[in-house]
């Protein structure tokens, strides 16, 4: 295989965000992906989805699956690529990501003992089908999730999110008279809600750690009201407490839109130690970071209980913002990182225990095949307990 040729990586970059992909929209991209991967020697399909797939390397050695997302949110910006800038949508969040994942398992497809499986996923800004759709595949052996964490910083956790819709009712009645609106009833739920979430941590509490409200959408008159509420919620947050909370009242009805758990890894994770080595080789201080959003990370990661962490080069304050550029010296600094960090994963997954007590050495498959059993379970247990509406 011969990848990629000086200016390749690049290209392949500024060609991807040159191809519109809203959400819902990501056919042609994946299209596109699908026939650079295969010339490159890949195996590649879309799925039934619309998620594009690519895989190299050894398939009896361990999997490592590289996942990030080919959508985008809507709101197009010109591309163009100034000196050593690239910008336009989608640039940071995040084909840059998902290129660097690319050209990485690309240098590696003929040397590295393991099976690399690189995956754009659609639909991650909207209702994340595409992740969820991945479930009933087996489980890898570690995964990498591809959104901008910088280049020489690693996520290491993802706040959950629990959405919900309150609608509030009341009599009819005057103006004039004491009963309270349905839009006051609203008012003061916000203020209760507010105040009870901010009761349960300091104020001093990090951000990761503390349920964060936002109201997305709202209506109101004198007989009815409709909150729609997204909150960001933390490790460990009770739902189905909060959930009786928000029904403990007359007059009013909750809906569940979405739940998702927050997720996390530690910095002794196989994953974070392998990416926190190749920025330290290059003579930088590796920096953990945990995201206040969610990604697909928090989608898979309830299902696969695996070494996980999120990398990918660019400045996540500019996701979603009509100044989204990304700096090419730093995409193409994260492809050597990652092309560097994934022989040091393969070599940790491969000298850790089996449950049989020996070091892994060609079993990747039938240990992965062992765990979508496990996540199968799992995943039955969990959506047939009453599990809210996924997003």
């Amino acid at each position: 295989m011969t990848w990629p040729a000086p200016g390749d990586e690049t290209e392949l970059l500024r060609a991807m965000v040159e191809i519109p992909s809203f959400s819902g929209e990501e056919g042609e991209l994946a299209a596109m992906l699908a026939e650079r991967m295969a010339a490159a020697g890949f195996d590649t399909h879309v799925d039934a989805v619309g998620n594009v797939h690519g895989a190299v390397g050894d398939p009896d050695g361990p999997e490592v699956m590289l996942l990030g997302h080919i959508d985008t949110v809507r709101g197009s910006l010109p591309v163009r690529l100034d000196g050593d800038v690239l910008s336009g949508r989608g640039s940071v969040d995040a084909k840059g990501p998902l290129a660097t994942m690319i050209c990485a398992a690309a240098r590696l497809a003929d040397s590295i003992p393991a099976r690399l499986v690189v995956i754009g996923a659609a639909g991650e800004e909207a209702t994340s089908h595409g992740a969820r759709h991945l479930l009933h595949l087996p489980a890898p052996d570690a995964l990498i999730i591809g959104e901008p964490s910088g280049v020489h910083s690693i996520g290491i956790g993802y706040k959950g999110v629990f959405r919900f819709r309150m609608d509030f009712t009341q009599p009819p009645a005057h103006t004039s008279s004491d009963q309270a609106t349905a839009a006051e009833v609203a008012f003061e739920f916000w203020n209760a809600l507010t105040a009870r979430l901010a009761a349960d941590h300091a104020e001093t509490s990090p951000l990761f750690e503390r349920a964060l409200p936002t109201i997305v959408a709202m209506s109101a008159d004198l007989e009815r009201a409709a909150l729609e509420i997204s909150c960001r919620i933390p490790i460990g947050f009770d739902v189905g407490a909060f959930t009786s909370w928000l029904s403990d009242g007359e007059g009013r009805r909750v809906t569940v839109v979405e739940e998702v758990p927050a997720v996390r890894s530690a910095r002794t994770d196989p994953v974070v130690r392998a990416i926190s080595a190749a920025v330290s080789a290059r003579g930088a201080r590796a920096v953990p970071k945990l995201k206040l959003g969610t990604s697909d990370w928090n989608v898979v990661g309830r299902y696969w209980q695996v070494p996980t962490a999120a990398y990918g080069p660019g400045n996540s304050r500019l996701c979603h913002s009509v100044d989204e550029h990304i700096e090419i010296p730093e995409y193409l600094a994260a492809i050597d990182v990652l092309t560097d960090a994934l022989p040091r994963l393969v070599d940790s997954l491969r000298s850790i225990p089996t449950p049989g007590g020996a070091a892994r050495a060609g079993n990747g498959a039938s240990d992965r095949d062992r765990r979508t059993k496990e996540a199968g379970r799992t995943h039955l247990e969990s959506t047939t307990g009453g599990a809210a509406a996924p997003r």
